[in-house]
């Protein structure tokens, strides 16, 4: 919804006891829905980061129940339910007040929250906003790229520079040189794919480009969840990315990504 009146965060803060609840509680539904193919089952453990000022502490206290644990575990778990959010059987709360928020969670736009989620293939699962890109196979001019939601349009391809089929010139930030001795890289057209940022879930987003759909060529993602590659066949349908996807240009040139700088 768009803020007509230019509100900051603090005229939206929740303000009693039963607002902060919902507000927390919807937060920590809309972060766990995020956690496609597969990882929401794989959860091992939520935490819940809190820097509130000391007057609001008691508020917070009551909102989430703070000497009866698991009286909120159990409400999160009513919203797993009703959203169909696979959580495993043993997975933990914990809930940490903090002078200042960690910097690797997820952070609530309107409150002093942030969360982490811990799954057994990597510690916290972050949809941050800073993601990196290792090369696995095929030589690009980077071994590992850092990009950010501000970097626009994410091109990966071969060379550096590249012509489109109407004349247009097109820029490669992932870049793989054409006199490379490197197999792979003949198989990476010069308009392959691209990433992107999307504000509203909040994630990476790969897309096939004109180069890299069939009968051109191939762009596919193998999760380490689920080892059946996903085959993008459109430019207009992008795949979510989630860590530690791997990224498959042509026929074997491949990407990891990941929140996680290794």
């Amino acid at each position: 919804m768009f803020n007509l009146f230019n509100k900051s965060n603090e005229d939206n803060k929740p303000q009693d006891v039963k607002a902060i609840r919902e507000a927390i509680l919807g937060f920590i539904k809309q972060e766990l829905q995020k956690l496609e193919g597969g990882e929401g089952k794989h959860i091992k453990g939520v935490q819940l980061y809190i820097a509130c000022l000391p007057a609001e502490r008691f508020m917070y206290d009551s909102a989430i129940f703070f000497e009866d644990e698991s009286r909120f575990k159990n409400e999160v778990q009513r919203i797993a339910d009703d959203f169909a959010i696979d959580l495993p059987e043993k997975w933990v709360l914990e809930t940490f007040f903090v002078e200042e928020l960690p910097a690797t969670g997820i952070r609530m736009a309107n409150l002093n929250v942030s969360l982490g989620i811990r799954t057994p293939e990597h510690a916290v699962v972050n949809k941050s906003s800073t993601a990196y890109i290792r090369i696995l196979n095929g030589e690009a001019e980077q071994a590992t790229y850092t990009i950010n939601s501000t970097d626009g349009k994410i091109n990966l391809g071969r060379e550096r520079k590249a012509q489109d089929g109407e004349g247009f010139m097109r820029e490669n930030q992932i870049a793989f040189p054409d006199g490379s001795g490197n197999a792979a890289n003949k198989y990476i057209s010069r308009q392959h794919a691209h990433i992107e940022w999307n504000k509203d879930s909040a994630s990476f987003i790969l897309f096939a480009d004109d180069g890299g759909v069939p009968p051109r060529n191939k762009v596919k993602v193998r999760s380490i969840t689920d080892h059946n590659p996903v085959k993008l066949t459109f430019t207009e349908l992008g795949h979510i990315l989630h860590e530690g996807d791997q990224i498959i240009l042509g026929e074997s040139a491949v990407l990891e990504f990941s929140y996680h700088m290794k």
